[in-house]
Parts: structure tokens; C-alpha cells; sequence
């Protein structure tokens, strides 16, 4: 029942696939209806909100401790790279995407492959953060994902053939790909990834069926749009907030994806740090006046037209960022416990946010990691309040013109949160949020830039800031950002986060422990070694009567790349690629 198809789709499916409707087809309202269907997952974050919240109690917090393996799924290979994927389950099939750009579809029942696809990358991929893969999507009777060549791949989902192919943007730039898309009414829309290299973000619809592309939107103010094969507008206002022709290459890379609140029925996606990350280069002087050296729209969050690309607000986290905290984390819409109507984002700066799901428009901010001192806070309109000694130096002031003045920044550039995705309860009305505890040292360099190389102007040093810990598990409050319980662990925290209505939040660790805590208190109530570190995101689904749960294992991902001393505190994690799947046997549930 195993199938390997290479990036030419060949090759013959050596026996029946095992679902149960042969014509079955993801429709817009098994995609609208995800988080309450829960026979299946067909979006990334388990609905396209992204709370990561399930309604299914049947493993709940009395019997957590009875949960053991179902099966497992091994990736095989020698590409034991960092395995961030969230599964998607319909029909009888299991699909994940795998470390360079692998998709596999695997028997729900008995973790046997079906088929794997392998795209075929060419030399000289410029992946930023390890050569990772996010998760995929579903529509109709396809399956998509993209490429660390900067590529949309669509698949038949039944038999792993290509239907269709398409470039996103030019690998050789320093564009890639490694989110998992989103479909809203028939479009499947994306983003780049690539910050790092002077590239420009921006955020692109194709029709599901053909892949012809509908419309695009850059986010770095200064570049035009384009709807249905035409400029459409242009991004806010030409040399507003950028100097001289810094735009151009001005980053504020969309590499983590977008949430879709159907509510207000906008697209919000979040947006990656400027280019380069010496804030000196891009900025007129200190202070700088009237808000000129913005540069909008990086490091952002930007609520977007779904049917034409338009921007209809944006919020910026960080104004004049110069430590590379990022915007791009997940924001999650949700109903607030006096009937408000907001969105939730946990930011690489430090703070929390929660914003007005009308107009995006600033509600509130707490700190959620300790010791963060870029800043001093967030005024009553959104914007921090810069502690402008702790700006990394401007290297044109130094006596030989080639290093600023370094210092150490809290949190570091790999954020208070990062990529990681949080979950919010609808039981508890509490955030989840994988946190850690670290700082940097920061200088600015002199930076020219270059097709294809790193366009940073920065070098860097990450520390703990505590001996027994770096990683936080906090349930955070969005009322009051009151933190009402906290886990602790030595590792940074780097996997994502999933709730139940059966009092559970489920979360992995990268010593490879996937651990079970009770949504109100904290306590631990389970836990399983794995046997690699943890980054990917955890499911639950129903089948046949019982829950399941299913998370990747493989070690990975920026941080025992970019980790400095952290790296090196982890270093002896093993790298791995094994995909979990839990259950309670039927006879301990039935004595239950």
C-alpha cells in the first residue's frame, strides 16, 4: 500500500486506497466548518481561526494517563532535518508534509503510506531557518504545499500526481516557501519566506483549480498590486516611511501564513522584519520625527480583501525595528469574555497584543516573557515606548565605522514567541502560549545590498537569561494578560500548542517529551517520550467512535542553527522523523 512518487509524478498506486467515498470533495464549508467537524482536520490550525481548539472531550483529564500509541509513521531517509508540520486528516487519509519538501499520505487506520511526493529541489536553495515544512491544504480533491524553491504544488490527493505547478517567486533572490497555504472561497492564497535576503513580502491568490494567479499584494509600502493580470494599487504611500529607494528591497516576508476570520471576512497576515535589520540605514535620525522611519508595512499585522488583495487596515508591532522581531506570529480571532469581538497576537517583541477585530485597531498589550527591555512599554495607541539605549548602534558613529555599539536586547531576535503556534480555549477563555526566556547581544555592521546574500547588517550572540529554564508554557488571560499558570522547561519551547474541551493542552518538547497539562491548573498530566525533539503541531480527531491524537517528532529549526549559547546548550538532541499517533484502548476507555 506504499507509493513514492518523485517531483514527475510517476509510478502506479500498488493497492486500493483506504477511504470511504470515492468522490468525496473538501468543500468551503468543511473548511468553514472545521474546528466543529471533528471527524476530520482539513485546515491548518484546526480551523482556519486558528484557535487549535477541539470540542472532543472523550479523552479528558481523568483519563489522559491511559493514552498510548495507536502507530507510527517513520520518514524514512537520511533527511532528518526539523519536522514542523501539522497533520490533515480526511477520508480515511493522514497527509503531512516532511523536512525538505516531502508530502506524504498515510492510512489513518494503520499508518501505512500510501504514496510520498518528493519535489525535486534545485541547487543553491537560500532556506533561512532549517529546510522545514509547515503543513499543507485541502480543497476540492487536491492537495497543496510549497517548495523551498519558492513553488506551489498541487496534487491529487488520491493518487499524489501533480495537477499543476507554479512559482511563487525567484529562489536564486533568496525567496522560499515553507508555510501552509490558506483557501478561502476557491483561492488558495500564500505567502514568501526569505527575510533574511532583502526580498519583498508579499501575499499572492491563485484559483484553487488551475493555479492562475487572481491577485497579489506586496506589503512594503512603494510596490503595486495586481488584480486579475492588472496593477491594481499601490502598497500606502511611495517614501512615506522608507528612504531613497530602500524599499525596494525592503523585506517584510509573509513566511508564516495567515489566518482567516470569516466574520469579518478578511485575511490577516502578519508581516517579517525590514531590510536589513540595522535600523540605522533606514531611518533619517533618532528620534525620528513624525513617524517617517516606520518603515510600513514590515513588522506588521495587515487585515486583507480576500476577493481583490486590498489592505483594509494595518497594525504595526514594531515601528523602526531594529532587533528582528518579526510581526508575522498567528493571530487568532475570538469573543473576549465580555462579548467583544477581538484578535490575539503573541509577538516576537515580547508583548501580547489584542486588537479590534473590526479595524485591527489597538485594544491592549502585556508583557508576557521577563526582562524585556527594548522597550518600556505600549502607549494607548499601540506604539512602544523605545528605550533608545538599548537600539543596537549605529556603526557610521563608530571610530572605525564598521561595528555599532552592541547591547543586550531582551527578548532575543528568535522572539518571546516565534513561529509556534498558540492555542485559545473556548472552555477557559485562556491563551496557551509557548514562550522563552532569552536575550542577545546585538551590533550593527555596514551592509550593501546583493542578489541572493544575506542582507542583515547585524551580528548576534543569544543567551538564557535563567539557569533552570528558557522555554514557558503560559495560560494567559487577554482581559487583564494576567499569566495564570506557567510550565517551565530547560529547552526552548519550539512546537505548537493544541486545546480540548476535555480540559487538555497538549504541547511537545524538544528533549522529545509530548506532555498532556490540565487547561486550568497546569498540572502535568501525562507525558511520552518520543524519542526526538518536538516542533511540530499536535492534532485530535474522532474515528470510529474514539479520539485520537497525532503529533511529528524531529529535532530542528532555527534554533540549533541561529541559538548561539543556547545551541549549545541543546546540542546533544537527537534529530529524528517519526510521526505519533495516540489513542485510549478500547477496553480501558469502556472501563472508564
Amino acid at each position: 500500500m506504499k507509493r513514492f512518487i518523485s517531483a514527475l509524478g510517476a509510478g502506479l498506486l500498488v493497492s486500493g486506497l483506504a477511504t470511504g467515498g470515492a468522490d468525496a470533495q473538501v468543500t468551503e464549508a468543511d473548511l468553514r466548518d472545521d474546528q466543529t467537524v471533528t471527524t476530520q482536520v482539513v485546515t491548518n490550525g484546526m480551523g482556519r481561526h486558528q484557535q487549535r481548539y477541539s470540542p472532543l472531550d472523550m479523552i479528558n483529564t481523568e483519563n489522559v494517563g491511559r493514552l498510548v500509541p495507536a502507530w507510527a509513521f517513520s520518514l524514512g531517509g537520511e533527511k532528518q532535518r526539523g519536522q514542523e508540520t501539522q497533520p490533515l486528516v480526511y477520508d480515511g487519509v493522514m497527509y503531512i508534509t516532511g523536512s525538505y519538501s516531502r508530502l506524504y499520505a498515510i492510512d489513518v487506520k494503520t499508518g501505512e503510506e500510501i504514496w510520498q511526493y518528493d519535489a525535486r529541489l534545485p541547487e543553491g536553495i537560500l532556506p533561512c531557518c532549517d529546510v522545514v515544512n509547515r503543513g499543507a491544504a485541502i480543497y476540492g480533491d487536491m492537495i497543496y504545499f510549497g517548495t523551498l524553491d519558492a513553488r506551489i504544488v498541487a496534487l491529487d490527493r488520491k493518487t499524489g500526481d501533480v495537477v499543476w505547478r507554479k512559482k511563487i517567486a525567484d529562489y536564486k533572490a533568496g525567496y522560499s516557501y515553507t508555510a501552509a497555504p490558506v483557501i478561502v472561497n476557491g483561492l488558495i492564497v500564500t505567502g514568501v519566506s526569505g527575510g533574511e535576503f532583502g526580498i519583498v513580502g508579499e501575499v499572492q491568490a491563485r484559483d484553487a483549480e488551475t493555479g492562475e494567479m487572481v491577485w497579489t499584494r506586496p506589503v512594503i509600502e512603494g510596490h503595486v498590486g495586481t488584480f486579475k493580470g492588472e496593477p491594481s494599487t499601490m502598497t500606502g504611500t511611495l517614501n512615506a516611511t522608507w528612504p531613497g529607494d530602500m524599499w525596494k528591497t525592503g523585506g517584510g516576508a509573509t513566511w508564516l501564513g495567515g489566518t482567516y476570520d470569516i466574520d469579518t471576512d478578511t485575511l490577516v497576515f502578519g508581516t517579517g522584519n525590514p531590510a536589513p535589520w540595522n535600523s540605522h540605514l533606514r531611518n533619517a535620525g533618532e528620534p525620528v520625527p513624525d513617524n517617517a522611519g516606520d518603515n510600513l508595512y514590515a513588522a506588521s499585522r495587515l487585515g486583507i480583501d480576500p476577493a481583490n488583495g486590498e489592505i483594509k487596515w494595518h497594525f504595526q508591532t514594531t515601528p523602526r525595528e531594529g532587533w528582528d522581531f518579526d510581526g508575522v506570529n498567528e493571530v487568532i480571532p475570538f469573543v473576549d469574555a465580555n462579548g467583544d469581538r477581538r484578535y490575539a497576537t503573541a509577538d516576537r517583541n515580547g508583548f501580547f497584543y489584542v486588537l479590534n477585530r473590526e479595524d485591527g485597531a489597538f485594544v491592549a498589550a502585556y508583557p508576557f516573557v521577563e526582562q524585556i527591555n527594548w522597550a518600556s512599554g505600549i502607549d494607548e495607541t499601540g506604539r512602544p515606548q523605545f528605550v533608545e539605549e538599548n537600539r543596537p548602534g549605529d556603526p557610521a558613529a563608530s571610530t572605525d565605522g564598521q561595528k555599532g555599539e552592541t547591547v543586550f536586547a531582551v527578548p532575543s531576535f528568535l522572539g518571546g514567541k516565534n513561529w509556534q503556534p498558540m492555542a485559545y480555549s473556548q472552555k477557559t477563555g485562556l491563551f496557551y502560549v509557548p514562550s522563552n526566556e532569552w536575550g542577545m547581544d546585538i551590533w550593527n555592521e555596514p551592509v550593501t545590498y546583493k542578489k541572493g546574500a544575506a542582507y542583515l547588517g547585524s551580528g548576534f550572540t543569544i543567551k538564557p537569561l535563567f539557569e533552570d529554564y528558557i522555554g514557558s508554557l503560559k495560560a494567559i488571560d487577554p482581559l487583564t494578560g494576567e499569566v495564570k499558570w506557567e510550565y517551565k522547561n530547560n529547552a526552548p519551547l519550539w512546537g505548537g500548542v493544541m486545546t480540548t474541551a476535555g480540559g487538555l493542552v497538549f504541547t511537545g518538547t524538544p528533549e522529545g517529551h509530548f506532555k498532556a497539562f490540565d487547561d486550568e491548573t497546569g498540572e502535568e498530566l501525562w507525558s511520552f517520550q518520543t524519542g526526538s525533539g518536538i516542533v511540530g503541531q499536535p492534532i485530535t480527531w474522532e474515528m470510529d467512535g474514539e479520539q485520537y491524537v497525532a503529533v511529528i517528532s524531529g529535532w530542528g529549526g532555527a534554533v540549533p542553527l541561529w541559538g548561539g549559547e543556547v545551541a549549545k546548550k541543546v546540542n546533544y538532541l537527537n534529530q529524528g522523523g517519526l510521526l505519533w499517533t495516540f489513542k485510549i484502548p478500547s477496553q480501558l476507555s469502556a472501563a472508564n
